[in-house]
């Protein structure tokens, strides 16, 4: 549950307000207050300020607009409403809600100055709304009920649907007539038929004694009237109704809250300078390492190129792989590896012959890490098979030089060597 302080700021901002606590629940938390915007400032203790703003200030409608949003949808809004406002357009600002179940689109469009001047306002006094909001908003739509919020010289309405505005200096009444939602109900025959309509009011007290004959006329007009009366006024209502998420908040575009990283990494910066110094010094380290390690791999490479000329005075190329020349040395000398080389090599071979049936060596020789060996056998797959075997452990890499047909068997010869050699 999150709790939200709403403000409702009067006819001149800078001398009164009304606020009240609720939460997204639609519940209220006390009672609603009147002062002075800088009483209500003091009041706020951190929850996030939802601001109600005079709807008669704020053009309210629901357009169909096929694009989804961003910044398409902010670019088509002030065409769509170009027919409906009467000053220039480059003057005023517009926002949009989600699209509701009819497919229409709820927008509200509100002069650029106006709304800077009631965000100057609320500067002065340290607030920042999360939301401002048209209060017609705050007056609930019920499916298939028209709903009307009396709060003195002020009227607003909604059809249940996609029609809400509200109306200065009214009847509730004329409401309805400016929302063509009454009509003489009368057939071809100029006889009255059933009335239509059903009509939820809220209001004051007062209110309800003001408009009684009114009331009793929309009776006659209506299929019902439900009057309920609001001991408190109506901040509670329409607060608690925009609380729970309701309205188009005109805090879009360039109005839009701005995220202020700074005070979010504010209580991190002591442990985020710590560990951007510990990571520097890291790098730093590794740094100095790798620089002395690779003074020393130059260096090694350099003494080895030296010694390397020494034993082999005509290659002149780049050793690129030290252990693979030093191998080929001892092999090419006979020495080092040479003796373990062949030894495993033979019993490499010896385990391919024992698995492959007529098949036999005919001649074997040895030099320099390179087994050369004559085989005889029934025919060509039985050679493709000893040269597979061979090689299955990975250790040697055994070749087919050449194989000719003699009388009825087959000689080829194999040679083998170490792998990676």
């Amino acid at each position: 549950m999150a709790e939200f302080f709403v403000i409702r700021l009067g006819r001149d901002p800078r001398a009164a307000a009304e606020w009240i606590v609720a939460d997204d629940n639609g519940t209220r938390h006390g009672e609603a207050l009147r002062g002075t915007l800088e009483e209500a400032s003091n009041s706020v203790e951190g929850r996030p300020v939802i601001v109600l703003v005079s709807s008669t200030e704020v053009l309210t409608t629901a357009v169909d607009l096929p694009v989804r949003g961003g910044a398409r949808l902010y670019a088509a809004l002030p065409f769509a409403l170009e027919e409906q406002v009467a000053v220039d357009i480059e003057t005023m600002h517009f926002a949009a809600g989600e699209k509701r179940e009819s497919g229409l689109r709820p927008v509200a469009a509100v002069s650029r100055a106006l709304l800077d001047e009631w965000i100057e306002v609320l500067a002065d006094v340290g607030i920042q709304p999360w939301k401002m909001v048209p209060e017609d908003y705050g007056l609930a739509r019920i499916p298939g009920t028209m709903s009307i919020l009396v709060d003195g010289d002020e009227i607003l309405f909604n059809d249940g649907a996609d029609i809400e505005f509200s109306l200065d200096g009214g009847k509730p009444s004329d409401a309805l007539v400016a929302a063509g939602k009454l009509s003489d109900h009368r057939d071809e025959d100029d006889a009255l038929v059933d009335p239509t309509g059903h009509l939820v009011v809220y209001c004051a007290p007062a209110d309800e004694e003001r408009f009684a004959h009114d009331w009793i006329a929309l009776r006659h007009e209506l299929h019902s009237v439900d009057i309920n009366v609001l001991p408190d006024g109506a901040m509670p209502r329409l607060a608690v109704t925009v609380a729970s998420g309701n309205g188009v908040n005109l805090l879009q575009g360039r109005y839009g809250p701005k995220a202020d990283y700074g005070s979010w990494l504010r209580p991190w910066r002591t442990a985020a300078v710590l560990l951007l110094g510990l990571v520097f010094i890291g790098f730093a380290g590794k740094s100095v390492d790798y620089y002395r390690l690779t003074q020393e791999e130059a260096a090694l490479r350099a003494q080895f190129n030296e010694e390397y000329q020494l034993v082999r005075p005509g290659d002149t190329r780049e050793v690129l792989d030290p252990v693979r020349a030093v191998e080929s040395i001892r092999r090419g000398l006979g020495t080092g590896t040479a003796q373990p080389v062949f030894l495993e090599s033979l019993r490499e071979l010896a385990a391919a012959m024992r698995a492959t049936e007529n098949a036999n060596v005919e001649s074997l020789s040895y030099r320099a890490g390179v087994i050369d060996i004559r085989v005889s056998s029934s025919d060509v797959e039985k050679v493709g098979e000893i040269q597979k075997l061979i090689g299955a452990t990975g250790q040697f890499v055994s070749s087919i030089k050449s194989t000719d047909r003699v009388a009825d068997s087959i000689n080829s010869r194999i040679q083998i060597r170490e792998a990676g050699s």
